[in-house]
C-alpha cells in the first residue's frame, strides 16, 4: 500500500513556486537572512558556492532587471531580500531598489568564491557590518537553510539527524513507476490544487515570453491553433525557459529545485493536453506523474549535475506524463521513459543562461515524440547504450553516467566559462 501522505509530502517539498533562477536565488535567500539577523549597514559581504551553484549563475538573468549574475542577486537581496518569502526572496523589488543595487555592485564589497570541498549544493554568506557579522548556510536543497550565526554565536541550527540525501530522496528511490502511478491514479485531486496552481503559473510565464524574438522565429508565424501537439509543446516550453532565464519578473513552479526542471515537467503535457482537449482533471494527474518521475529521476542524478536536469530528468517526466495523458499502461509508460533516457542522456549542463530554452525545446519535442513512440509499442531495446530491461534500472543506469561517469566535467565546463571572462 502506498502512503499517500508521503507522496503529497514528496511533492510539496519538491514543487514550489520560485522567482527567478534558483541558483542566484539561493544565494539571496541566504544573504537576504544574514542582512535580517545583522541588523546594521553591511560593509562587506563574502559568498562561497559549490562549483554548480557557480556556474548554473554565472550567466542567468536576474528578474526585474536587465542585469546578470550572482553580483546582482546578492546586491537586490541586501537591499531588499526578505528571506520570509523563500525561493521568491526577491519578489518584492522595485526599480529603486535595482538602481541602489548597481551601486552596492560598483562599491565592490561584495565577493564570491567557489568553495573547494563543498560535497553537493552548498551556500555560504557571511555579511559584515560596523558593529558585528553574521553567518548563514544552505545545504543539499536550495531553501534548506542549516545554519544561522551572528558574531559566532548560533541562532539557529537545523539539527539533521539524517541528511537530505538519506530522507525524502532515499524514500522516494524505494519506490518504483508503478508505486507512483498507483498514487497518481488514486489521489485526491483536492490534494493536487497545488499541481493545478503550478501549471497556470508557468503557463503565464510562457505567455509572457511569447512575444519575445526567440518565440516569433521558433513558431514561424504560425497561429497557436494551427500548430500540432509537438510544436505547441516546444513553444510553451521555450517561450516560459526563454521568459524566465532573461528575467521576466513572474514567478515559476519549479520541481527537484530548479524552475526549469518545473516548467520543462508541467509545460509539454499541459501543452498536449490543450490540444487534445482532455479534460483538466486528467492533465493534473498527468503533470503529477511527471514531477514524480522528474523528482525520481533526480534522486539518482544529483540535485545539481554535468547532465542538463531541466532537458533529461524533467523530459523522462514529461515523456511519462504525456503516456498518462493518452491512457498508457504501465509498460508503455516504462516504454516512453527507456525512449526518452536513450536519447537526451548526453545533454550537458554548462550554467543557467537564455539558452536553456533551446535545450527545453529540444527536450519537450523529444518527450512527445518517445511518448507517442512508446503508446505504439516502439521502445528502444534493453540491448542498446544505457537502456536496461525497466525503466528503473534505466533511471538508475542514468544517474550513474552524471555521477560517477561525467565526475570530471563539470570541471572542464566551468574553466571553459570562465575563460570567456577573466
Amino acid at each position: 500500500m502506498i502512503d499517500s501522505r508521503l507522496m503529497i509530502d514528496i511533492l510539496k517539498d519538491q514543487v514550489t513556486p520560485a522567482f527567478g533562477c534558483t541558483e542566484p536565488i539561493a544565494v539571496a535567500l541566504a544573504v537576504a537572512k544574514a542582512n535580517e539577523t545583522l541588523g546594521d549597514t553591511p560593509q562587506s559581504v563574502k559568498i562561497k558556492v559549490d562549483k554548480n551553484i557557480f556556474k548554473n549563475a554565472l550567466a542567468v538573468g536576474i528578474p526585474g532587471t536587465d542585469e546578470k549574475g550572482l553580483y546582482f542577486a546578492v546586491a537586490l537581496a541586501i537591499v531588499n531580500g526578505k528571506s520570509e518569502y523563500n525561493l521568491e526572496v526577491l519578489k518584492d523589488v522595485t526599480e529603486e531598489d535595482v538602481a541602489k543595487a548597481k551601486s552596492i555592485v560598483d562599491n565592490n564589497i561584495i565577493r564570491v568564491e567557489i568553495s573547494e570541498d563543498a560535497v553537493g549544493l552548498y551556500v555560504e554568506a557571511l555579511v559584515s557590518g560596523q558593529n558585528g557579522k553574521s553567518r548563514v548556510v544552505i545545504k543539499d536543497k536550495h531553501d534548506n537553510i542549516v545554519l544561522v550565526e551572528k558574531n559566532n554565536k548560533v541562532v539557529f541550527e537545523k539539527q539533521q539527524a539524517k541528511s537530505y540525501e538519506d530522507t525524502m530522496r532515499k524514500k522516494i528511490k524505494k519506490l518504483t513507476i508503478e508505486d507512483l502511478k498507483y498514487f497518481v491514479d488514486t489521489a485526491d485531486l483536492n490534494q493536487l490544487d497545488f499541481v493545478a496552481n503550478g501549471i497556470q503559473m508557468n503557463k503565464k510565464m510562457a505567455e509572457a515570453g511569447m512575444g519575445s524574438r526567440y518565440s516569433r522565429v521558433m513558431s514561424r508565424g504560425v497561429p497557436i491553433n494551427n500548430l500540432n501537439c509537438m510544436e505547441y509543446a516546444k513553444l510553451l516550453t521555450a517561450s516560459a525557459s526563454y521568459a524566465r532565464m532573461t528575467g521576466y519578473p513572474l514567478p515559476v513552479m519549479s520541481c527537484a529545485g530548479s524552475g526549469n526542471h518545473g516548467i520543462a515537467a508541467t509545460l509539454p503535457v499541459a501543452a498536449v493536453g490543450e490540444k487534445m482537449q482532455i479534460k483538466q482533471d486528467k492533465i493534473i494527474r498527468a503533470v503529477t506523474l511527471s514531477l514524480l518521475v522528474t523528482i525520481y529521476v533526480k534522486s539518482y542524478t544529483g540535485t545539481l549535475s554535468p547532465v542538463c536536469g531541466c532537458g533529461v530528468a524533467a523530459g523522462v517526466g514529461a515523456s511519462a506524463g504525456v503516456v498518462y495523458l493518452l491512457d498508457g499502461d504501465l509498460e508503455q509508460i516504462g516504454g516512453a521513459i527507456k525512449n526518452m533516457a536513450g536519447t537526451l542522456d548526453g545533454i550537458i549542463c554548462d550554467g543557467g543562461k537564455p539558452g536553456c530554452a533551446f535545450k527545453l525545446s529540444i527536450s519537450a519535442g523529444a518527450a512527445v515524440e518517445s511518448a507517442m513512440m512508446a503508446m505504439n509499442d516502439v521502445v528502444i531495446s534493453s540491448h542498446d547504450g544505457i537502456v536496461a530491461d525497466t525503466a528503473e534500472k534505466t533511471i538508475k543506469n542514468l544517474g550513474k553516467v552524471s555521477t560517477i561517469g561525467m565526475a570530471k566535467t563539470d570541471e572542464t565546463i566551468l574553466k571553459l566559462m570562465l575563460e570567456k571572462i577573466y
